[in-house]
């Protein structure tokens, strides 16, 4: 997973911690990351989604980790996709979206079924980060 630098070079896409206020961890934040001018950028499809997470925390947070690909779909298929190979390939992303789009619409039925409006809106969420644009390769 790679995109062009503004220096010429490629980033490459790495799972990070995010040190947020001195005091709290997010682990696995997916970001592009250049070795050559040492630019940093936390990928589209998650940004807002970390951003919402560190509104939540204010200002004054405690001390705590988080693991971002808990609350965020890309970020949890770039885990799985580590576990298998050091950098994911486009074929890899898309064969692991389909998969979990596939489980999460199973899900969507069941807690329909059921009349979840809270695991509905949660599986719905999760949905909505997977349509985002698909990832840089």
């Amino acid at each position: 997973m790679q995109k062009p630098c503004q220096c010429g070079d490629t980033m490459t896409m790495k799972l990070r911690t995010v040190i947020y206020s001195g005091k709290v961890e997010i682990d696995n934040v997916p970001i592009f990351s250049c070795d050559s001018c040492s630019k940093s950028e936390v990928i589209p499809e998650v940004k807002s989604d970390l951003t919402g997470l560190i509104s939540q925390l204010g200002s004054e947070p405690n001390k705590q980790t988080f693991l971002f690909n808990e609350c965020n779909e890309w970020a949890d298929l770039l885990v799985e996709a580590k576990v298998t190979k050091q950098l994911p390939s486009d074929a890899t992303m898309q064969e692991l979206m389909k998969g979990r789009i596939n489980a999460l619409l199973d899900m969507y039925l069941l807690a329909q079924s059921l009349d979840d409006k809270e695991w509905l809106e949660d599986v719905k969420k999760r949905l909505e980060q997977l349509s985002r644009r698909p990832l840089h390769t």
